[in-house]
């Protein structure tokens, strides 16, 4: 049996705060508790499970997350987990003007066990991305699938990769001229945790087993360069596959976004 209140443990201990080098063009700055990420296509806000203030104190912390990225005219978003505290969080950044968005699913998966080789049909090739030119054709398979502008994802896995490139690893199966799936890990150093990303596959594509397929191409490896757990933000769509391939649910994240008005 796994001990899923151990996997949380090592995830609150281990993936709260990034790790490794700083992507290209970003900075890192602490608020008291909380780190901001500034230099990407919008704020971001991480923290630990407790952010140690309530009440007032906690409200002004809000403001200024919500301010200082109002004055660079950029939105923000503010990543909460389930069992995070206080309690009061998410009512005090609502009323602060961050919307919150649909929960994902946070799951966790041992990489040895996940680890396999990739099945792929003999018409599809497997690809390792690196160069620019691809990043972007990355990007535009991510807007096609999820229907709204993705460009910035080019911006910051070419950031990613000028930083450190064996920070992350980026794998396409790609079918004629076409990326039919994308998907991407990124490894943190000093921990014994992957973060998988992208994942995503052309809606005439899916069926096929080739989210499947680049699940065990990055698991198998993470393991060889010996980390230990797989970590996914898990949508609706993907979960039930994870938790097939052996992932443990641990908690649910929330991105709490606030966004400058139009105009401003």
């Amino acid at each position: 049996m796994v001990d899923t209140a151990a996997l949380l443990a090592a995830y609150d201990a281990q993936m709260r705060l990034p790790a490794g080098a700083v992507p290209l063009g970003m900075t890192y700055e602490y608020d008291g508790p909380i780190l901001r990420v500034v230099g990407g296509h919008m704020g971001r806000i991480r923290a630990p499970r407790d952010v140690g203030v309530t009440g007032a104190a906690l409200d002004r912390l809000i403001a200024r997350q919500r301010d200082y990225f109002r004055a660079r005219g950029q939105g923000v978003e503010w990543k909460l987990r389930s069992h995070d505290l206080p309690a009061d969080l998410p009512e005090r950044l609502v009323a602060a003007g961050f919307v919150a968005e649909e929960p994902a699913t946070v799951l966790l998966g041992l990489a040895a066990e996940v680890a396999a080789e990739p099945d792929l049909p003999r018409d599809v090739a497997l690809r390792r991305i690196t160069e620019a030119e691809d990043l972007r054709r990355v990007a535009d398979q991510q807007s096609e699938v999820w229907g709204f502008d993705c460009s910035w994802v080019a911006d910051d896995l070419i950031s990613r990769i000028l930083a450190d490139p064996g920070q992350i690893t980026l794998l396409a199966a790609e079918a004629g001229d076409r990326f039919v799936c994308t998907a991407w890990v990124v490894y943190y150093p000093g921990t014994e945790f992957v973060a998988l990303l992208g994942g995503t596959t052309l809606p005439a594509w899916r069926g096929r087993g080739f989210y499947r397929a680049l699940l065990a191409a990055r698991a198998r490896e993470a393991a060889a360069r010996g980390f230990r757990l797989l970590h996914v933000d898990a949508s609706p769509a993907s979960a039930p596959i994870l938790r097939r391939s052996g992932f443990h649910e641990i908690t649910t994240s929330t991105h709490y976004q606030w966004m400058p008005p139009i105009g401003v």
